[in-house]
């Protein structure tokens, strides 16, 4: 089985730099390509490319900005493998990673695979909080960091892996952006292919995220769901609705302290602190532990935001989606 790595980039050569050294490292035995698709960036990697051509098995192609989902379906079409293993440009691969993937596809194959993400020592303070938050079984981040159930979940394509046959059937990733990853995967399924959580198969995800771009982008993931779920309302989940709950749940319980009732701010008082303890035990660090309740709530403000203005938007008002938020699709 020929693997191909589908790699979108966008203005991010150093990155790509990193993400090709650690490829460079890999332990696999077998041949596998690498396909790096600059997206429209105006700092392009092509040398950065060239510099790996004699270690590395690289296809360095330049297109017009379409965004990342277009990108990765881009790459795929240009790609010579069986199956393809799609990774976004800030993530460090592991040097075993591909013999994870290559064993897991033996033991029990799957045309579509997801793999969780973990933080390197090096990375900062803010990107361990960060991935704390996004991968923690007290937060919303049960996929990234493995804890949702492995036979039938969503990959996300910072870490996927998709068969040619997959591709060919689904078309590909859709104009939808974030939210992508998880139409695709419904997609799939109504096909009848199925998806898997690889839970040995994870990658560093470096993310190159300021508060404020963190905010942004969990306030675009909230505003993508309620759209899926009017596409494809069997697979709504109450889950899905809790960021929104916690934040309307905590404002009501400073409205209850004007009343003396204290009782639910305290349930927020002892979640915090469970947040705390559990991030300064995993990171060895108070200050990451502090870090990790701002990435916490700033996960849950921004996407129960953006979740309720999209759920009264599309699901109430019924608005077209592509009206009501066109920036969260690219023009193909």
């Amino acid at each position: 089985m020929l693997f191909s790595l589908i790699i979108p980039v966008y203005n991010r050569p150093d990155e790509v730099d990193e993400l090709l050294e650690s490829l460079a490292q890999s332990t696999y035995q077998d041949i596998f390509e690498i396909v790096l698709v600059e997206d429209g960036s105006t700092i392009r990697c092509q040398d950065v490319a060239q510099k790996y051509g004699d270690r590395l098995d690289i296809s360095y192609y330049y297109k017009e900005n379409s965004g990342p989902g277009d990108s990765r379906n881009y790459g795929m079409h240009k790609a010579r493998g069986d199956y393809y293993i799609i990774f976004d440009s800030d993530c460090i691969i592991p040097s075993d990673y591909l013999n994870e993937v290559e064993k897991a596809l033996k033991e029990n194959y799957v045309d579509c695979f997801g793999g969780p993400d973990k933080a390197m020592d090096s990375f900062s303070d803010i990107q361990k909080a960060i991935n704390f938050a996004m991968t923690s079984f007290l937060t919303t981040g049960g996929i990234r960091g493995g804890s949702e159930k492995i036979g039938k979940f969503q990959p996300r394509s910072f870490n996927m892996g998709l068969s040619r046959k997959a591709f060919l059937a689904s078309r590909g990733f859709s104009d939808i952006h974030p939210g992508e990853d998880p139409d695709l995967s419904i997609r799939l399924w109504e096909l009848g292919f199925e998806t898997r959580l690889f839970e040995k198969a994870f990658v560093y995800h470096k993310r190159r995220i300021d508060w404020e771009k963190f905010s942004l982008q969990v306030y675009k993931f909230g505003k993508a769901r309620p759209i899926l779920n009017s596409w494809y309302p069997k697979y709504n989940k109450l889950t899905f609705f809790f960021p929104t709950f916690f934040i309307i749940g905590f404002f009501v319980s400073l409205v209850m302290l004007v009343f003396n009732q204290d009782i639910l701010l305290k349930f927020y008082f002892c979640y915090f602190l469970a947040l705390f303890l559990l991030s300064t035990i995993q990171n060895k660090s108070i200050k990451i532990g502090y870090l990790s309740i701002i990435a916490v709530w700033k996960q849950f403000y921004g996407y129960g935001m953006g979740f309720l203005k999209s759920y009264i938007k599309v699901i109430l008002l019924k608005e077209d989606p592509k009206k009501a938020f066109p920036e969260l699709f690219f023009k193909l």
